[in-house]
């Protein structure tokens, strides 16, 4: 994504797509990394670099701000944005199913929080022993990261499906990019140190349920990157006014 936003730099041309996806991938990172790293079982190790790694999370938020005060370049024409703000839900099955999708990811999203909060309940006992006892890595990181997926990609997910269901949110693309990145962060990390030879045994995904696991996190990953490309490809549901397209 790096030199994709130097490329697009260089040849004159907005990086405004790939920039917000990045930054949604970078804060992501952040959220989690920051404060697993000082609550896990590496926290006694942490040093003075530590510090300076704050130095890159600096420029790298300058560099989100430059990002957000980059002009859209997606396009519609009043005869499109009339003609698709008048259709109703049913009459556009493909946000039905992301509408379902969202709503199942926002499930998952606030019964994986639960086990990572350790919740009495036997089916979240369940959950984490015979399905994904990497959440209970001591490392702290699963447990961060499905904490933030409750508490920062569930309300993305509702307000998402408020987007689908009433027309003329302009906001809708931008946050399914945003959040496209950070979905796609981590779910990238949790789902390879789950199966990762470092990991230890017992908190890897158990042989006999990887086809589950697999299914699941696929899902959760994916529903974001299909949402942003419908939002981004046909964006006249979600437009205000005319947009013109920039060069």
């Amino acid at each position: 994504m790096y030199l994709l936003m130097v490329a697009a730099i260089t040849w004159g041309e907005s990086y405004r797509a790939i920039g917000l996806y990045w930054v949604g991938s970078f804060l992501m990172q952040m959220i989690v990394y920051m404060p697993a790293s000082v609550v896990g079982k590496y926290g006694s190790e942490l040093n003075w670099l530590f510090l300076l790694h704050m130095l890159w999370v600096f420029v790298s938020v300058l560099a989100c701000f430059r990002v957000f005060n980059q002009p859209a370049t997606w396009s519609t024409s009043a005869m499109d944005v009339e003609s698709e703000q008048k259709k109703s839900v049913l009459q556009r099955p493909a946000d039905v199913i992301f509408i379902f999708g969202i709503i199942a990811a926002a499930v998952f999203s606030v019964f994986r929080g639960l086990v990572a909060l350790d919740c009495s309940s036997s089916v979240c006992k369940d959950y984490v022993v015979n399905f994904e006892p990497y959440i209970n890595d001591p490392s702290a990181f699963p447990t961060v990261q499905m904490l933030v997926n409750m508490l920062y990609s569930t309300p993305c997910f509702v307000l998402m499906l408020y987007g689908l269901l009433v027309p003329g949110c302009d906001w809708l693309p931008d946050l399914s990019l945003v959040h496209a990145g950070a979905v796609a962060q981590a779910q990238f990390c949790h789902t390879g140190a789950s199966l990762h030879t470092r990991t230890p045994f017992a908190h890897r995904v158990p042989a006999g349920q990887l086809l589950f696991f697999l299914t699941f996190n696929l899902f959760y990953a994916l529903l974001p990157q299909a949402l942003s490309y419908r939002c981004i490809s046909r964006p006249a549901f979600f437009s205000k006014h005319t947009h013109t397209h920039i060069e």
